[in-house]
Protein backbone atom coordinates (compact mmCIF):
# COMPACT_ATOMS: atom_id res chain seq x y z
CA UNK A 1 0.00 0.00 0.00
CA UNK A 2 1.41 3.42 -1.00
CA UNK A 3 2.09 5.72 2.01
CA UNK A 4 3.02 8.86 0.54
CA UNK A 5 0.46 11.20 -1.52
CA UNK A 6 1.12 14.54 -3.86
CA UNK A 7 -1.47 17.49 -4.15
CA UNK A 8 -0.78 19.88 -6.15
CA UNK A 9 -2.72 23.39 -6.74
CA UNK A 10 -2.86 26.09 -8.73
CA UNK A 11 -4.69 29.04 -9.26
CA UNK A 12 -6.86 29.61 -12.57
CA UNK A 13 -7.03 33.12 -13.16
CA UNK A 14 -10.15 35.02 -15.03
CA UNK A 15 -7.54 35.56 -18.02
CA UNK A 16 -6.43 32.08 -17.98
CA UNK A 17 -8.06 28.62 -19.34
CA UNK A 18 -8.33 25.58 -16.75
CA UNK A 19 -7.30 23.63 -20.05
CA UNK A 20 -3.84 25.32 -20.01
CA UNK A 21 -3.17 25.41 -16.34
CA UNK A 22 -4.17 22.01 -16.07
CA UNK A 23 -1.26 21.31 -18.85
CA UNK A 24 1.18 23.04 -17.02
CA UNK A 25 0.37 21.05 -14.24
CA UNK A 26 0.53 17.33 -16.37
CA UNK A 27 3.47 18.50 -17.38
CA UNK A 28 5.48 18.24 -14.45
CA UNK A 29 3.27 15.39 -12.32
CA UNK A 30 1.45 12.92 -13.49
CA UNK A 31 -1.75 13.41 -11.56
CA UNK A 32 -4.35 10.43 -11.08
CA UNK A 33 -7.09 12.99 -10.41
CA UNK A 34 -8.25 16.51 -10.23
CA UNK A 35 -11.15 19.02 -9.19
CA UNK A 36 -11.66 22.70 -9.17
CA UNK A 37 -12.62 24.73 -6.33
CA UNK A 38 -14.65 28.29 -6.98
CA UNK A 39 -13.50 31.26 -5.01
CA UNK A 40 -14.97 34.21 -6.02
CA UNK A 41 -13.86 34.74 -9.62
CA UNK A 42 -10.53 32.83 -9.44
CA UNK A 43 -10.69 28.87 -9.85
CA UNK A 44 -8.49 26.55 -7.96
CA UNK A 45 -7.32 23.53 -9.47
CA UNK A 46 -6.17 20.77 -6.82
CA UNK A 47 -4.85 17.78 -8.43
CA UNK A 48 -3.78 14.88 -6.76
CA UNK A 49 -1.25 12.20 -7.58
CA UNK A 50 0.72 8.92 -5.37
CA UNK A 51 4.53 9.48 -5.40
CA UNK A 52 4.60 7.55 -8.71
CA UNK A 53 3.46 10.93 -9.97
CA UNK A 54 6.43 12.53 -9.45
CA UNK A 55 8.68 10.49 -12.04
CA UNK A 56 8.12 12.97 -14.43
CA UNK A 57 9.60 15.49 -11.75
CA UNK A 58 12.65 13.57 -10.89
CA UNK A 59 13.03 13.19 -14.90
CA UNK A 60 13.19 17.12 -15.21
CA UNK A 61 15.31 18.09 -12.61
CA UNK A 62 18.21 15.62 -13.73
CA UNK A 63 17.38 16.73 -17.72
CA UNK A 64 17.62 20.42 -16.65
CA UNK A 65 20.95 19.74 -14.54
CA UNK A 66 19.40 21.16 -11.45
CA UNK A 67 19.80 19.19 -8.49
CA UNK A 68 21.50 20.90 -6.32
CA UNK A 69 19.14 23.87 -6.43
CA UNK A 70 15.94 21.09 -6.04
CA UNK A 71 17.50 19.52 -3.18
CA UNK A 72 18.10 23.22 -1.47
CA UNK A 73 14.49 23.97 -2.27
CA UNK A 74 13.10 20.90 -1.15
CA UNK A 75 15.20 20.74 2.42
CA UNK A 76 13.51 23.96 2.94
CA UNK A 77 10.13 22.92 2.73
CA UNK A 78 10.75 19.87 4.08
CA UNK A 79 9.34 19.08 7.75
CA UNK A 80 6.34 17.14 9.97
CA UNK A 81 5.65 14.50 7.29
CA UNK A 82 5.55 16.81 4.27
CA UNK A 83 7.43 19.02 1.65
CA UNK A 84 6.00 22.13 0.37
CA UNK A 85 7.70 23.85 -2.48
CA UNK A 86 6.18 26.36 -5.26
CA UNK A 87 6.79 26.20 -9.24
CA UNK A 88 6.66 29.04 -11.73
CA UNK A 89 3.16 28.11 -13.50
CA UNK A 90 4.77 29.45 -16.64
CA UNK A 91 7.61 28.25 -16.91
CA UNK A 92 5.62 24.72 -16.40
CA UNK A 93 3.46 25.73 -19.13
CA UNK A 94 6.65 24.64 -21.41
CA UNK A 95 7.83 21.29 -19.12
CA UNK A 96 10.71 23.55 -17.15
CA UNK A 97 11.33 23.58 -13.36
CA UNK A 98 11.80 26.81 -11.67
CA UNK A 99 11.30 27.34 -8.43
CA UNK A 100 9.78 30.36 -6.87
CA UNK A 101 8.99 31.25 -3.31
CA UNK A 102 5.61 31.59 -3.63
CA UNK A 103 2.71 33.79 -5.52
CA UNK A 104 4.35 36.95 -5.50
CA UNK A 105 7.59 35.29 -7.65
CA UNK A 106 5.05 34.08 -10.44
CA UNK A 107 3.23 36.63 -12.66
CA UNK A 108 0.15 34.47 -13.00
CA UNK A 109 0.70 32.82 -9.95
CA UNK A 110 2.87 29.61 -8.49
CA UNK A 111 2.06 26.33 -9.02
CA UNK A 112 1.89 24.68 -5.41
CA UNK A 113 3.53 21.40 -4.46
CA UNK A 114 2.75 19.27 -1.22
CA UNK A 115 4.34 16.12 -1.00
CA UNK A 116 3.05 14.04 1.72
CA UNK A 117 5.41 11.15 3.18
CA UNK A 118 5.75 10.32 6.55
CA UNK A 119 9.51 10.15 6.00
CA UNK A 120 10.63 13.27 3.64
CA UNK A 121 13.99 12.85 3.76
CA UNK A 122 13.63 9.92 1.26
CA UNK A 123 11.65 11.41 -1.20
CA UNK A 124 14.13 14.12 -1.21
CA UNK A 125 17.16 11.46 -1.34
CA UNK A 126 14.97 10.11 -4.48
CA UNK A 127 14.25 13.29 -6.19
CA UNK A 128 17.29 15.15 -6.26
CA UNK A 129 20.46 13.67 -4.35
CA UNK A 130 23.11 15.15 -3.30
CA UNK A 131 25.68 15.63 -6.40
CA UNK A 132 29.29 15.94 -7.26
CA UNK A 133 30.95 17.64 -10.10
CA UNK A 134 26.97 17.95 -11.51
CA UNK A 135 26.60 13.72 -10.79
CA UNK A 136 24.49 12.29 -8.49
CA UNK A 137 26.58 10.78 -5.85
CA UNK A 138 23.65 7.56 -5.64
CA UNK A 139 20.19 6.93 -7.07
CA UNK A 140 17.63 5.82 -4.69
CA UNK A 141 14.49 3.60 -5.69
CA UNK A 142 11.30 5.73 -5.39
CA UNK A 143 9.95 5.85 -2.04
CA UNK A 144 6.47 3.82 -1.63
Amino acid sequence: MARGRVVVEAEVRPTESLEKVLAAVKSIVDIEDYHVEEAGRTKLLVATAGIAGLRRLHRLLREQRILDAARSVLKRGAGQGRIVFYLHKQAATVGKISFVGGDQESPMGAIRVVIEHPEPERVIDWLAPPTAFGRPLWEHDMPD
